[in-house]
Formats: C-alpha cells, sequence, structure tokens
C-alpha cells in the first residue's frame, strides 16, 4: 500500500483553487495580449548546459537535475525559469520579425526550501512577457505598466513596483573601490535586504573576501536613502551608474505619460535581483505592507543573454508574474470569494418520462453559452438539491410533466429558495 501524498514543494489544486488560478492566468492573458505580445512555449526538459551558468552560483544549485545518463552530453534538468529556455528559442529561430514580443505561462522547478506562507514552492507557475530585439526604455516602461494593470485588475492594494539598474550597481561597486568582477557578488548579498538584517549582509560580503571599508562605504550609501538626483550627485564620477540613472529617469518620463499612478512605483537603490544576466533596468513588485509574502513579479533587461547560446546579441528585456506568489498573496487578503464551481445552471432528472424534453433543455442552454450541467441519475430530488447547494451552483431548472404541460420551466434559486414558473426566453434573461 502505497501513502498517498505530495512531493515536499508540490501542491494539488481542487476547483475552489483552480477556478481562482484560471481567473488570474486570464487577467494576465488579457492584459499580455492587450500590448501586442503572442504565446509561445519550451519544453519543460533542457540539456542541463543549456541552463547551467546563466544564474550564478546560487541559483544553479537549485536546478533540478534529472538522473537521466548523468556525466554524459546528455545530461538534463527541469528548466529553472522561462528566460533562459526562450533566449535560447530565440537562438535557433533566425526569422522572427523584431521586435520580438511574447508571454510565457507555465510551471518551473526549484530545488529551493519551501515557504507556503510567502508563496515559495519548488513547483510553481511563472507568467512571463518579454521583448527582443529593441533597446528602447519604453519597453521597460511598457512592462511595469503591464504590471501594474495585472495587479490592479486582481484588486490587489498597494503594491508598489521598485525600479533599480545594474548599471548603477555596477557603478556603486566601483565607488565603494571595488573592480567589475565583484558586481556579482555585490548584488547577490544586497538582493537579500528584504529578507535579512544588514549584519548578515556585511557577513556574508566578507565572507566573499570584501573588505570592511567597502562594506561601510556601501552600508553607508545604502542607508541615506537617496533619491535619483540625489545619487546622480553621490556618484557624479562613475559614467556606468550615470548612464543607469538616466535610464530609470526615462522609464519614470514614459510611465507618466502612460498614466501610471506615482505612488505605484519607486526608485530603490537597494533593489539587486540576484540573477547573473541581468544587465540593465531591474524591477520588482512587494506588498509593503506583507513583508512576509515574497515579490509577485520581477524581471529586467538581459542584453548579451540569446548571444551565449551563439544567436545574434539581440536587447531583451522581460520580467515574470507568479501565479503562486499573487494566489498566496490574494488568499491571504481575503480577495478570493468562495467559489466551487463554473457551472450557473442543473438541470433536474425526473426520470424516463422527461429525459428527452430535459436534455433538449441542457443542449439549448448550453448553445446559449449557459455553463449547464444535468444530473446524471433519476434519483430524489432531495440529493439533487443537496448537490446543486453543495458545489454552490445558482440556479436549478425543474421539468417535470406538469411544467411540460404547460410548456414552462421552474427555475428555483438555491440561496432563497424561491422557484418561479417561467419560459425558456425568461429563462435565459434570468442567466445570462
Amino acid at each position: 500500500m502505497i501513502q498517498p501524498r505530495t512531493f515536499k514543494g508540490a501542491r494539488d489544486f481542487l476547483p475552489e483553487q483552480m477556478l481562482h488560478r484560471e481567473r488570474i492566468l486570464d487577467t494576465m492573458r488579457t492584459v499580455f495580449k492587450k500590448y501586442g505580445y503572442a504565446p509561445v512555449e519550451t519544453p519543460a526538459i533542457e540539456y542541463l548546459d543549456v541552463l547551467t551558468g546563466k544564474y550564478g552560483e546560487e541559483a544553479d544549485r537549485l536546478i533540478y537535475k534529472l538522473n537521466y545518463k548523468t556525466g554524459t552530453k546528455d545530461e538534463a534538468a527541469l528548466h529553472y525559469d522561462l528566460t533562459v529556455p526562450f533566449s535560447r528559442m530565440v537562438a535557433m529561430n533566425n526569422d522572427l520579425a523584431m521586435p520580438f514580443k511574447r508571454y510565457q505561462m507555465q510551471p518551473v522547478w526549484r530545488a529551493d526550501r519551501p515557504q507556503p506562507h510567502q508563496g515559495r514552492f519548488r513547483e510553481f507557475y511563472q507568467c512571463d512577457v518579454d521583448c527582443v530585439g529593441s533597446s528602447s526604455m519604453l519597453i521597460e516602461a511598457e512592462l511595469i505598466a503591464i504590471t501594474y494593470e495585472v495587479l490592479n485588475g486582481l484588486d490587489i492594494p498597494d503594491f508598489l513596483i521598485k525600479i533599480n539598474n545594474r548599471k548603477i550597481l555596477n557603478g556603486i561597486t566601483q565607488y565603494i573601490g571595488l573592480d567589475n568582477n565583484f558586481v556579482g557578488d555585490v548584488c547577490v548579498s544586497i538582493d537579500k535586504l528584504d529578507k535579512v538584517e544588514w549584519n548578515e549582509v556585511a557577513k556574508e560580503l566578507k565572507d566573499k573576501n570584501i573588505h570592511t571599508t567597502s562594506i561601510d562605504k556601501l552600508h553607508d550609501l545604502l542607508t541615506q536613502k537617496l533619491n535619483l538626483t540625489q545619487l546622480k550627485s553621490a556618484l557624479a564620477e562613475i559614467e556606468i551608474a550615470q548612464e543607469g540613472i538616466a535610464e530609470i529617469e526615462e522609464i519614470f518620463y514614459y510611465l507618466q505619460i502612460l498614466g501610471i499612478p506615482e505612488q505605484y512605483f519607486t526608485f530603490d537603490i537597494a533593489l539587486a535581483r540576484g540573477l547573473d544576466y541581468y544587465t540593465g533596468p531591474i524591477f520588482e513588485t512587494k506588498l509593503p505592507k506583507h513583508p512576509h509574502i515574497g515579490s509577485l513579479n520581477g524581471g529586467g533587461r538581459y542584453n548579451g543573454l540569446i548571444a551565449s547560446f551563439g544567436g545574434k546579441d539581440l536587447p531583451s528585456v522581460g520580467t515574470s508574474l507568479g501565479l503562486d506568489r499573487i494566489f498566496t498573496a490574494m488568499q491571504q487578503l481575503n480577495l478570493l470569494s468562495e467559489v466551487k464551481t463554473s457551472t450557473q445552471v442543473l438541470v433536474g432528472n425526473f426520470g424516463a418520462d422527461t429525459l428527452d424534453a430535459s436534455l433538449k433543455l441542457v443542449k439549448e442552454l448550453r448553445a446559449n453559452g449557459i455553463n449547464t450541467e444535468f444530473y446524471p441519475e433519476a434519483t430524489k430530488m432531495k440529493k439533487q438539491f443537496s448537490y446543486c447547494d453543495k458545489k454552490q451552483i445558482p440556479f436549478m431548472a425543474i421539468l417535470g410533466s406538469e411544467e411540460l404541460a404547460q410548456n414552462k420551466i421552474t427555475l428555483k434559486v438555491m440561496k432563497t429558495g424561491l422557484q418561479n414558473l417561467i419560459d425558456f426566453n425568461e429563462l435565459l434573461e434570468k442567466l445570462a
């Protein structure tokens, strides 16, 4: 006897969860398409060397390697994210119309420590939207606008889209006296500041052989919480930082024109995004009033990633909205009303005498776009009413011998128990 259980960090979803998840996905899909993004899909399994060396050492350790031809050129793994497989896809297709705008909604896998309260799992859905072939900061602004429109459309309150630039972080690395070889180490460490205290970050930086003087200078700069104007002055001599600041100012200008309310986005000097492939603007969304919930989305510019697969060196930028993070946040914020079915009406089964007429009613309702169930057994009405109640189907249509004689249908409102004898057209109006 095998004990039924799910793998740690993976979950089953019953209809009452899936109906909400589908609504979230539908909201995203509608917004993505509105902005001109088209769907693609890549395999769940990739060659191991396609995935490794793109994310950084810490992330590489979380890749789920498959016990399949270990030690050969056919070593494989489950994809860690959708960005690297997408970049591999673009490198393999040279005739795409540029700029190429895609969205992709698939599960990914990470050998991480599950933290369900934070929406962190080992198997989870990423919903990516990316643009390849444009260096314009308009694309970054568009992705931020998409994020705003999706979260606002889901009625998520008080979210904040934090924006920074890897070029600024490169400049800060220079400012504190380190060369470019330390940029990744600095980014990985300060990316943890929203989860751990500074002393832990400082210890980690020290363990990476970064001198105390540089660590103290970094701490002083971060704790000043400088705005863009102040930072421009503080890093006046560092060209790469000035370039990054100018890009963010351009993005903010476009966001203003696009009508994104200013309270929903901000510059954050401490935002780092720990993955190695980012090269320019980066962004992620937090719930400041609920800091225990992780980022609802994250992304940025990753120029050079496609070229690493032998493709053209195409400028690329994207963001990923986490279905599971958003779903968890909505659960904890009580934004999900109880729902167990998408069925609008149950047609009762009175047996052989009315079976043909009942099935014709079912057919007509479905033909008119009404989600309709027919109870399969001719059993007691009490049992059929109980089924309707348990599934929270709002209406039950009754077509017995009396209704047939009058060419009418009895419609019962399950919530109130009220019943009305109506004709088919009135039934459609009630259910529309």
